[in-house]
C-alpha cells in the first residue's frame, strides 16, 4: 500500500497577510504540512487553535534551530518598511543559512517586482535594494530555490489566473491569493528550478504557468 508522505514547510511571515493565506493553502493541501513561524507565545494560539504546528523564531535574532525537521520553506515575511535592512535582507538571508544548515529541499522567496533592477526605482528603493541583496543571497547560496515577483499586492478575491515572465516589462496589481497560490505551486522542487519570475494578473492558470515556465526557462 502507497502511503504519501506529506512535506513539512516552514513559512516565515505565517502570521502576515500573505503568509496566513500560504498557510491556509499548506492546511488544505495533500503534500504538505504547514509550520508556522512565530515571534512569540501569544502569536501561538491562533495556530495551534486550528492543528497548526509553529515554531518561535525571530528574523531579527538566531533562526537555525527553526529549520529542524523541515523539509522546504516559503518566506513570506516583510516589515512593513519599518526595518527593510534587519528584516526583508539579513532576516532573509538568516533563514537562508538556516535552511542551508539543515539541507533543505526547496527555498521559495517572496520577493517583488522591481527587485531586479532596485537602481532604476522611483520609490521603495531601500526596499527593493534590500530584496535585491536577500534574492543575490539565495541565487548564490547553493540551494534550489524559486524566486517570485509579484506587482502590488491587493486584497481582492483570487482568480487563479496570472500572468508570468522573467521580466514582464509593465506594471500592475495581483491579489494575495493569487500570490499566495504561485508561491505554493513553486514548492515542487522541479517548477522553475532556481529561477526567478514577475507575476501579475492574467489569463493563465497558475499551475499551468509555473509548470511551463520550467519547460521554458
Amino acid at each position: 500500500m502507497y502511503i504519501m508522505i506529506m512535506e513539512k514547510v516552514l513559512v516565515a511571515g505565517a502570521t502576515g497577510t500573505t503568509g496566513g493565506k500560504v498557510i491556509n493553502l499548506l492546511k488544505d493541501s495533500d503534500q504538505y504540512t504547514p509550520v508556522a513561524m512565530v515571534r512569540n507565545e501569544e502569536q501561538k494560539k491562533q495556530f495551534e487553535s486550528r492543528n497548526i504546528e509553529t515554531v518561535i523564531g525571530d528574523l531579527a535574532n538566531d533562526v537555525s534551530h527553526t529549520t529542524k525537521g523541515i523539509q522546504k520553506i516559503i518566506f513570506a515575511a516583510g516589515s512593513g518598511g519599518k526595518d527593510v535592512k534587519s528584516i526583508d535582507q539579513e532576516g532573509a538571508k538568516r533563514m537562508i543559512d538556516a535552511a542551508k544548515k539543515d539541507r533543505i529541499d526547496k527555498f521559495v522567496m517572496l520577493s517583488s517586482m522591481g527587485a531586479d533592477k532596485p537602481e532604476e526605482a522611483n520609490e521603495l528603493k531601500d526596499y527593493l535594494q534590500a530584496k535585491h541583496n536577500a534574492d543575490q543571497y539565495l541565487d548564490i547560496s547553493g540551494l534550489t530555490f524559486t524566486i517570485v515577483r509579484p506587482g502590488a499586492l491587493n486584497n481582492k478575491e483570487g482568480l487563479g489566473k496570472i500572468k508570468l515572465g522573467h521580466s514582464l516589462n509593465e506594471q500592475g496589481e495581483i491579489p494575495r491569493w493569487d500570490v499566495a497560490r504561485t508561491l505554493v505551486t513553486s514548492l515542487n522542487s522541479e517548477v522553475a528550478k532556481n529561477q526567478s519570475f514577475e507575476i501579475l494578473t492574467g489569463e493563465q492558470k497558475i499551475e499551468e504557468a509555473v509548470n511551463e515556465f520550467q519547460v521554458l526557462s
